[in-house]
């Protein structure tokens, strides 16, 4: 099973500077991506969730074209193939 995670270039810096991660192993959700991401890069790790484990309120995350705060938070199934995104929210002015 291979289930990527992407990220933008602002945040590929914490992971070695890459800009895609395959997830090792069979991760089943969300969750898991980032639990086995955060084994190799911590650094990433606390910018993505804070120190309860929950996604920080500006970083947005998808598994495809979905985002899942509107289905089941990290919860969500990841399948074979999946690409998970993770974005910083943009704002300003």
């Amino acid at each position: 099973m291979v289930v990527t995670l992407r990220l933008p270039g602002a945040l590929a810096e914490l992971a070695g500077g890459a800009r895609a991660v395959e997830v090792p192993g069979s991760p089943s959700t969300v969750r898991d991506v980032l639990d086995s991401v955060a084994r190799t890069h911590p650094a990433l790790e606390r910018r993505v969730r804070d120190e309860t484990g929950e996604l920080r309120r500006f970083v947005n995350v998808y598994v495809g074209d979905d985002d899942i705060r509107y289905a089941e938070g990290q919860d969500t199934a990841v399948r074979d193939g999946d690409v998970v995104h993770v974005l910083p929210s943009v704002a300003g002015g």
